[in-house]
C-alpha cells in the first residue's frame, strides 16, 4: 500500500541547478592609458587600451619586455601614479592615492637604515594598529608580542635565521634585504599584494625557494597577487593567470599593450610538479613566439594552450 501510494504521488521536477556565484572583482582597469610629456608639446604613450578585471584571490603574473609598462601598471593600482585616461578601481573604490589596501614589494628593497631587521618588519603593522598614544595601552603590548612571533615566522619562511633579526640593513646582503622587504609586505596582510620583480636580485636557489614560499602563502590565505617578472618560466610556475604585455607603438595595428591574457594551464598541477611538466617548455616557446612577433610588428594567430588534467595544490 505504501509503495503504491508513493508511486501514485506526482513526481516533482528536480530543483534548477544553481548558477555559479560570480567572483568578486578586486581590481578593475577601464580603458586605461598613460602618456608622458617629452618636450615641445610631444608625448610618449606607455600604456593604452588597458581593460582588465582581476578577481579576488587570483595570482596574476604580468610578463613582458623592458619598457612595456609592467611597473607602470603596478604603480597605477598602488595609487603612486594616476592614469592619463580611464579609471582604476580596487575593491570597487577609485584609486586616487596610495592606501593600505595594497601591499607593495618594489624592484629595489627599501628599508630604514636605523632600524634592525625585526624593527623594519614590525614598523608598518605597529603604526597601522595604533598612533602615538595607543602605545601606552596594555592591549598594544599584547598585540606587539603576537606580532613579533608572526614576524619571526615570516622571516624564517623567507630564509632568514634568528641570529639575523638584530642586524641592521647595512649588515645584510642585497638579497637578504629583499627577503626582509617581502616579509615586511606579507606581515601587513594586505588584500592586494603587488610585487615588482621581487625575486630578481636573488640567486637561483634562493629564488626557487621563495617562489615556493610565496605560492604557499598565497595558497593558505589567498590574497590577490599581481606579480611582475621578465621570466616566462617564473610566470608559469607561480600564476593562476598570466598577462603578456608588449610595447605600445603608434604604428602598430594593436590599440592595447595586452598581447595575451589567459588562465595558466599549469595551475591545475601541484606546485612541485609544474617545473617537470612537458607543457612548461611548450607554453614557454609559444609565449616567446607571440612576444617576438609583436616586437617585429607581425600579427600572430591565436594560440590554444592545453590544460593538464590534474588538480592543483
Amino acid at each position: 500500500m505504501v509503495s503504491a501510494a508513493l508511486a501514485a504521488r506526482p513526481q516533482l521536477d528536480p530543483p534548477p541547478a544553481l548558477a555559479p556565484v560570480p567572483r568578486r572583482t578586486e581590481i578593475a582597469l577601464r580603458d586605461v592609458s598613460v602618456a608622458y610629456r617629452c618636450g615641445r608639446g610631444e608625448s610618449k604613450t606607455v600604456l593604452s587600451g588597458i581593460d582588465l578585471e582581476i578577481a579576488a584571490g587570483e595570482f596574476v603574473v604580468v610578463l613582458g619586455e623592458t619598457g612595456c609598462g609592467k611597473s607602470t601598471l603596478l604603480r597605477l593600482i598602488l595609487g603612486e601614479e594616476l592614469p592619463t585616461g580611464g579609471s582604476v578601481q580596487v575593491d570597487g573604490k577609485p584609486v586616487t592615492r596610495i592606501d593600505s589596501r595594497c601591499g607593495y614589494v618594489p624592484q629595489k628593497y627599501s628599508l630604514f637604515p636605523d632600524r634592525t631587521l625585526m624593527g623594519n618588519v614590525m614598523y608598518g603593522p605597529e603604526n597601522a594598529r595604533s598612533g602615538l598614544l595607543g602605545r601606552w595601552r596594555p592591549s598594544f603590548w599584547r598585540y606587539r608580542r603576537e606580532l613579533r612571533t608572526e614576524a619571526r615566522d615570516y622571516l624564517g619562511r623567507m630564509g632568514l635565521r634568528p641570529q639575523d633579526l638584530a642586524k641592521y640593513p647595512h649588515q645584510l646582503s642585497g638579497g637578504m634585504q629583499q627577503r626582509v622587504a617581502i616579509a615586511q609586505a606579507l606581515l601587513m596582510h594586505p588584500p592586494v599584494l603587488l610585487m615588482d620583480e621581487a625575486f630578481s636580485a636573488l640567486d637561483p636557489s634562493t629564488r626557487s625557494r621563495l617562489q615556493e614560499q610565496i605560492h604557499a602563502v598565497w595558497f593558505e590565505s589567498r590574497p590577490t597577487i599581481l606579480f611582475v617578472t621578465h621570466n616566462t618560466q617564473e610566470a608559469l610556475l607561480l600564476g593562476t593567470r598570466f598577462i603578456l604585455l608588449g610595447r605600445y607603438s603608434d604604428e602598430s595595428r594593436r590599440n592595447s599593450n595586452i598581447l595575451l591574457d589567459m588562465e595558466n594551464p599549469l595551475a591545475r598541477l601541484p606546485f612541485a610538479r609544474r617545473a617537470q611538466s612537458p607543457e612548461l617548455h611548450r607554453i614557454q616557446e609559444q609565449v616567446r613566439q607571440i612576444a617576438f612577433a609583436a616586437s617585429m610588428g607581425v600579427s600572430e594567430d591565436p594560440v590554444e594552450f592545453a590544460s593538464p588534467e590534474s588538480p592543483s595544490q
